[in-house]
């Protein structure tokens, strides 16, 4: 617990993806991954973007971790593999950009342009925890997310990232939880003369009640996804023998037993947690929170008091 070294940084926006988009930089499909289980939902091989590092920042590495929500079920993880931006499937997977913190621009980048950068993109639906198997009409689906992570990372390190000097694990989104969640596993691989950071930018979602005084969001939401991709097993085990399971999805819960250093980067209005936990729409039966929900200008006084209470639990919770 004493270890533990988190910052808090909290913007009105999230500043982390912004700056000039560089050059497309190929997709590797990781095809020898294949024969270990590390699939996406379909069964296709799981894939990266890799751009390497020049100068000064040879020996340093970045793996970012994509995002793209969850599944929860076996239809929607099935709906996942026909997605176009491949978040089921590597078969739909295209040639990407980097830009922000992944930009080889000095101007848009200072501190990581020179460095190796890595995308991992995200195809299973459980920020890289899963380790199971299911079926939708008679289609298996592979839940493979854990699987996926150790593959990569154990590929990377066969490019060079076992010689490290200094590597960051980050991610945004649903793989900004996923960076949290994996941080102290990412640490392990690399040898101790690494130094080694994990930095979340927009996947700290908190767990908290809505408008109504209930936990519409939390009644169920990683629960399901825990069980249907059988990720319990691994998330940190000092949280979930101590805890609930499911709950160690949340990074409130997680945070205090990762003894790696991490970062937190989030809004203080993240639109999601607006929409999703906040003022979630289903239990918003009487349609007042529609307005504010998607834009902050129609809220009304007391929405945003509500929303500045928000915030500062967010804040409470990090601090």
């Amino acid at each position: 617990m004493a270890s533990l070294r988190i910052y808090l940084f909290l913007f009105c926006a999230i500043l982390l993806m912004k700056g000039k988009v560089s050059s497309g930089v190929r997709v590797t499909l990781l095809k020898s991954a294949v024969a270990k289980g590390a699939v996406c939902l379909d069964g296709s091989a799981p894939a990266y973007q890799f751009d390497e590092g020049f100068g000064e920042g040879v020996r340093n590495w970045l793996v970012h971790l994509q995002g793209g929500a969850w599944c929860e079920s076996p239809e929607e993880c099935m709906k996942r593999t026909h997605n176009r931006y491949g978040l089921g499937s590597s078969f739909r997977i295209k040639r990407g950009k980097f830009k922000g913190i992944l930009s080889k621009k000095q101007e848009y980048n200072p501190n990581f342009y020179n460095w190796n950068r890595v995308l991992v993109k995200y195809c299973d639906g459980s920020s890289f925890t899963g380790n199971a198997e299911t079926f939708y009409q008679g289609t298996k689906l592979y839940l493979r997310g854990a699987r996926i992570f150790d593959a990569i990372v154990e590929d990377l390190l066969t490019r060079g990232m076992h010689n490290a000097s200094n590597a960051l694990l980050s991610g945004s989104s649903a793989g900004g939880l996923a960076s949290i969640l994996n941080c102290d596993k990412f640490r392990g691989f690399l040898p101790l003369t690494t130094k080694v950071k994990c930095i979340s930018d927009g996947g700290y979602f908190i767990h908290a009640k809505d408008v109504y005084g209930e936990y519409q969001f939390q009644k169920g939401m990683f629960d399901r996804v825990a069980s249907l991709h059988g990720s319990v097993k691994n998330l940190p085990q000092e949280c979930t023998s101590k805890i609930e399971p499911s709950l160690c999805f949340y990074p409130q819960f997680v945070a205090p037993f990762i003894r790696t250093p991490l970062f937190i980067l989030n809004s203080a209005y993240d639109s999601f947690q607006i929409e999703n936990i906040l003022a979630l729409t289903n239990a918003d039966v009487d349609h007042s929170w529609v307005g504010c929900q998607y834009n902050i200008e129609k809220c009304s006084s007391s929405e945003i008091k509500i929303l500045e209470g928000h915030s500062r639990k967010l804040l409470n919770i990090c601090s």
